[in-house]
């Protein structure tokens, strides 16, 4: 067997917890049968962290998130805590993790179930087949730009943030994007505010020139942001490989979830850079929906976002890409089948809880062998 890998779960807030056992199920089940060979350790995150120790993310778990070999999060934040200050917030733990790890490059892949194509807002023919995949620039832009802030000037309120980016911070992810691309359909579409916005002028500038130097064999094209939110629910069949800076790409991915069906059916990755010595890239996966507070404990949360962020965590960070492809089957057998959690139940389907689906995941892999 394998030497094992360390994995550090960060279940969080809300159905992060539920969502995440059914993870934890699924890596029992293959490290009994031999596929994997994982040990898995649990610490706090976001609000539970900040009931426990009074912060969002403690230096211990800061720690321990860069010895692992991989971290999957559940989700953060909550009503509870609306009145904590904003550097002790959940969402506060989540940021700190992203940006300590390095965690620059964001895939967050819009994939439409055939299953699930009539869940989707748009018409069948417009989403059957889609597969898109948004590469957001994740640990600078305006969400750590400084200044920031809120003051008076000569009597009157301003609240302010800064748009910053430095030409490596845009060409590290651009290059995720383009290596990605290359692996795909060989397309990218830049994304940004180049009309009314410097950094956005800055931005293309220099996706270009790595374009035009090192990638000429990639497709490139260029798009504002506020048209690429169009395009997507107009042709979204058009884009592959989508790159964007911080904001926008918060922006345009939620948008694209929405043509899949369901915020609860998307995983999200975040890589950082290779370490050159160790050959380790630091890696965190988590699903791209919030905390759910509303459902938090009556067993109705999506597990599937969360399963599907674990089967990229086995093809980016562990390379068991054969793992990784019998994951996603099951999903997409589970829903052939007609199992539905609420969130994505239909009409002839049949209702499971978040156990009973991570449950039927299980049951699909062991018929794969």
């Amino acid at each position: 067997m394998s030497q094992p890998k360390n994995i550090l779960m960060l279940a969080g807030d809300g159905i992060g917890p539920e969502v995440m056992g059914e993870v934890k199920r699924i890596i029992d089940w293959s490290n009994a049968k031999g596929d994997t060979n994982f040990v898995v350790e649990e610490d706090l995150v976001g609000g539970a962290c900040y009931d426990a120790h009074g912060v969002a993310l403690t230096d211990e778990t800061l720690d321990k998130a860069h010895a692992a070999d991989a971290v999957l999060l559940g989700a953060v934040g909550g009503p509870k805590w609306d009145g904590v200050a904003r550097e002790h917030r959940p969402e506060a733990g989540l940021l700190k993790l992203r940006k300590e790890m390095d965690l620059f490059a964001n895939l967050r892949p819009a994939l439409v179930f055939d299953a699930l194509i009539d869940a989707s807002t748009l018409k069948p023919e417009i989403v059957r087949g889609l597969d898109i995949m948004i590469v957001r620039e994740l640990t600078a832009g305006v969400y750590f730009g400084q200044p920031r802030g809120i003051e008076e000037r000569d009597g009157v309120a301003y609240g302010f943030d800064t748009q910053v980016y430095s030409e490596p911070e845009i060409d590290r992810v651009a290059r995720v994007a383009f290596d990605m691309a290359k692996k795909r359909t060989g397309k990218v579409c830049s994304v940004e505010k180049a009309n009314v916005m410097e950094s956005g002028v800055f931005w293309r500038s220099v996706v270009s020139k790595l374009h035009d130097g090192e990638y000429a064999d990639v497709e490139l094209s260029h798009m504002y942001a506020d048209n690429c939110c169009m395009q997507l629910v107009r042709w979204p069949g058009q884009f592959d490989v989508i790159v964007t800076d911080n904001l926008f790409g918060d922006i345009l991915s939620d948008c694209a979830a929405m043509l899949t069906g369901s915020l609860g059916m998307l995983p999200s990755a975040s890589l950082g850079s290779k370490d050159e010595t160790t050959g380790k890239v630091p890696a965190m996966y988590e699903p791209v929906h919030g905390s759910a507070p509303d459902i938090a404990g009556q067993g109705k949360a999506n597990p599937l976002a969360t399963i599907l962020s674990y089967s990229m965590m086995l093809r980016y960070s562990f390379n068991l890409g054969t793992q990784a492809d019998n994951l996603d089957q099951a999903v997409q057998n589970v829903l052939a089948h007609g199992y539905r959690t609420a969130d994505i139940m239909s009409d002839g389907m049949t209702e499971l809880s978040t156990s009973d689906m991570g449950k039927a995941v299980v049951t699909e892999l062991e018929k794969l062998g």
